[in-house]
């Protein structure tokens, strides 16, 4: 890929047909897409003065979403005082190839980019080198060159991977802390009729008040329900099948949410102490009083990490939900072969959902 219509002019002359140019305008993701649609292998070839490697630059930011593991992208630079054509024509295609073979692969260039002007015998410059590989790093779509630039990234700035990605997304950090202390305490099996009683903690702010019973392990759906009792909004940003899972959820479960749905629709994102209110008489208030008991309320700044947590429990639930479902279909294709590929449906949802959990 070159800049000008002359550049691929002389390469075509001299023995490279396969090149094109982007004519003076800033190569796009758009340009990229269309690129790897007849090839997995491509080379930025621009002037090798300073606005050339700004337009390598900009290539960069463009290449990096559609990178995968099987395509190869690379930029060569030439000298200052030359581009692809003045190049080929000086000293001939087989100094072109010299330079096409030795070109610079993307996960350099974007570590060199990320470096420029960091001083890494400092740490304030690993600091900075950290900082703006951050926004080229999230770019690259998953796989096996995204986690070794992390890796590679975290020793230049003398750190592991995995403490790099929890500074570099800390909500994500503490949410999968959280995960972790859930998990141990993790009972989906509980019987509807153990919530018929407890004896909660004092709720901050609230008078104490004592039900008879006992404190249980909490499940997945407990700690959705706490989320959405805690960060109402939440609520608004889940899509139409967690609405139907948490809805349709056994009691007490299913209630609640139903209710909190409600809520939602009529009178917007309300905090824990209005919907305590609007709960007095209904059916799943002693429910959601035991959720709420001694839970510690999050700050508004929390959000995020609360939705970060709460779709990973959802993810789960439904996982879980889609596991039943495949038992079922595959039962159902004993008589009904057309059943199977209900299964396979199911089955590559719940795949999908495992890989992004």
């Amino acid at each position: 890929v070159t800049e000008g219509y002359m550049d691929v002019v002389a390469l075509a002359q001299l023995g490279f047909p396969n090149a094109v140019a982007s004519l003076g305008t800033a190569c796009t993701a758009e340009h990229v897409h269309k690129l790897f649609r007849f090839t997995d292998a491509v080379v930025f070839s621009f002037d090798g003065d300073s606005a050339g490697r700004r337009a390598a630059r900009k290539a960069l930011d463009a290449a990096l979403p559609l990178a995968t593991d099987v395509r190869s992208v690379k930029f060569l630079f030439l000298p200052p005082e030359h581009d692809p054509d003045s190049f080929i024509r000086e000293h001939g295609k087989d100094a072109f190839a010299r330079y096409v073979s030795e070109a610079v692969p993307l996960s350099r260039f974007l570590i060199d980019a990320a470096r420029d002007g960091c001083d890494l015998h400092s740490a304030e410059g690993r600091a900075h080198l950290a900082s703006n590989a951050k926004p080229l790093w999230e770019l690259l779509p998953a796989g096996a060159l995204k986690q070794q630039l992390l890796t590679e990234i975290a020793d230049l700035v003398q750190l592991n991977a995995r403490e790099l990605n929890d500074i570099w997304h800390p909500a994500l950090a503490r949410a999968k802390v959280k995960r972790e202390r859930y998990d141990l305490n993790f009972n989906e099996s509980r019987p509807a009729e153990a919530y018929k009683g407890y004896r909660a903690k004092t709720p901050r702010g609230q008078n104490s008040q004592h039900i008879s019973g006992s404190r249980l392990p909490a499940s997945r759906a407990d700690h959705a329900a706490r989320i959405l009792l805690d960060n109402m909004a939440a609520l608004a940003s889940l899509s139409a099948e967690d609405h139907t899972l948490l809805c349709g959820l056994a009691a007490p479960h299913g209630p609640l949410f139903s209710w909190l749905e409600g809520q939602l629709h009529e009178h917007g994102p309300m905090p824990w102490a209005a919907l305590r209110e609007g709960l007095r008489g209904h059916e799943s208030e002693n429910f959601a009083c035991k959720l709420m008991a001694g839970y510690e309320l999050g700050a508004e700044e929390d959000n995020g990490e609360e939705r970060v947590e709460l779709r990973h429990l959802i993810n789960r639930m439904l996982i879980e939900h889609l596991k039943t479902e495949e038992t079922g279909a595959i039962e159902a294709a004993k008589t009904d072969p057309s059943a199977l590929q209900r299964y396979r449906e199911l089955q590559a949802r719940r795949l999908l959902l495992e890989s992004a959990t």
